[in-house]
């Protein structure tokens, strides 16, 4: 028998989930050996926590002693408090981090190389732009359980009813304008936009085009090439009309909510959101490739996984958990059931067996051409200033050049 109990720990409402299997030997584990099996991740809400249960759980089914703790705080608060946490005494050996976050963690976080070595873990097993954006300074700090591509939903009623053929795998920014202003009138928009620089569209349209906003460690935001794509995307307010000019204060859903209501043909998102919008919108949802100049883009690639605290007394036991919960089988499973994209490429079988081919063959493609979203320590004040400032850009207020001039300047 497998035991749940969930916890609210502290005056902000910090969430630990402890699950453990009965009569373990995990359940024997006190001290330091016992932080090792446990791991500080984000809670923010019931959602998360049954992914982190159904990894769990896959791992249980596997060996029935294993067991995991699990503690954290709200996705939003967690990027400020995990290294205070991880300072700890009592701090969990296991973290959890994004691909586009290693880099901000990567003090706390020990390379994972000659672990993996002895336990024999083929790391080429896992999606190979998760390794780029999880290998800070050489060393892999963290083994991925997801690879999550940008990609572009729409609506494929809306799109039938304008005569329009259906956007695939080589979609270009010409024919996405065309289709955007043939979809745009009566109260409803071609495309769906939010003022967020990591969660909008602006990423995902540059890198399309190979611009990406870090290179080498370093802010690249004012690159030519990057402010073109940048400007481009606030075009499609400020100059085409294709979508309503977002404001700051906007929830980060907001674009989801424009195209799940059918007042919007198109969005921009992350596959891991392909059950959610599939399921809720009003109309049949297709997937496509992110528009690019040459119709070939070039995948934007988000997603997670665990390292190892520099802090932790016990790194072998904490490695051997991260294990159990990245296995081909593992991953493979929660991608069947909750609709994450495997890191394991063997276990995309898994994931795809309940989606449309179409929408597998858009997903497999990002991949394939995908480099990992990498991100700087200052990070979180980028997207900040963005955000700000985003309105004005796709009002026509200010450029792209403005903009991201200011963000380096404020950063420098």
């Amino acid at each position: 028998m497998i035991s749940k109990r969930t916890t609210v720990v502290g005056a902000v409402g910090t969430a630990m989930l402890l699950l453990a299997a009965c009569g373990s030997a995990g359940s024997e584990e006190s001290g330091d050996s016992g932080n090792a099996s446990a791991m500080y991740t984000w809670i923010t809400n019931e959602n998360d926590r049954e992914q982190w249960e159904a990894l769990v759980s896959s791992a249980q089914e596997e060996d029935s002693s294993f067991s995991l703790e699990l503690e954290g705080p709200g996705f939003a608060d967690y990027w400020t408090k995990v290294k205070t946490r991880m300072s700890s005494s009592d701090a969990p050996c296991i973290v959890t981090t994004q691909a586009a976050r290693a880099q901000e963690l990567s003090d706390i976080l020990m390379p994972l190389d000659e672990l993996a070595a002895e336990h024999e873990l083929d790391l080429e097993i896992y999606n190979d732009a998760m390794l780029q954006g999880m290998t800070v300074d050489g060393g892999v700090r963290a083994i991925p359980y997801d690879a999550e591509p940008m990609v572009l939903y729409y609506n494929k009623d809306l799109f039938t009813e304008a005569g329009l053929e259906l956007p695939g795998l080589d979609y270009t920014t010409e024919q996405f304008i065309s289709d955007a202003k043939a979809l745009t009138g009566d109260g409803k928009y071609g495309f769906a936009v939010s003022p967020f620089l990591s969660a909008g569209p602006t990423l995902p349209f540059a890198f399309a085009n190979g611009n990406v906003p870090v290179q080498d460690n370093e802010l690249t935001l004012t690159d030519p090439g990057f402010v073109k794509d940048a400007q481009w995307t606030f075009d499609l307010v400020a100059e085409h009309k294709v979508a309503v000019a977002p404001q700051s204060a906007d929830p980060t859903d907001v674009h989801q909510q424009h195209f799940m209501a059918g007042n919007a043909a198109m969005i921009i998102d992350g596959s891991w959101f392909h059950e959610t919008l599939t399921t809720g919108t009003d109309g049949e949802v297709g997937v496509a490739v992110v528009p690019s100049t040459s119709g070939n883009p070039t995948g934007m690639i988000q997603g997670s996984g665990f390292g190892v605290s520099e802090s932790c007394s016990a790194p072998d036991k904490a490695f051997q958990n991260i294990m159990a919960i990245t296995t081909p089988e593992v991953v493979g499973k929660v991608g069947a059931e909750r609709g994450n994209v495997p890191s394991v490429e063997s276990a995309i079988t898994d994931w795809a067996e309940s989606k449309p081919e179409s929408d597998v063959a858009a997903i497999e493609a990002m991949l394939e051409s995908g480099i990992p979203l990498q991100t700087t320590e200052s990070w979180n004040q980028v997207d900040t200033i963005f955000t700000q400032y985003a309105s004005d850009g796709f009002r026509g207020s200010r450029s792209a050049e403005e903009i991201l001039t200011t963000i380096e300047d404020s950063i420098r």
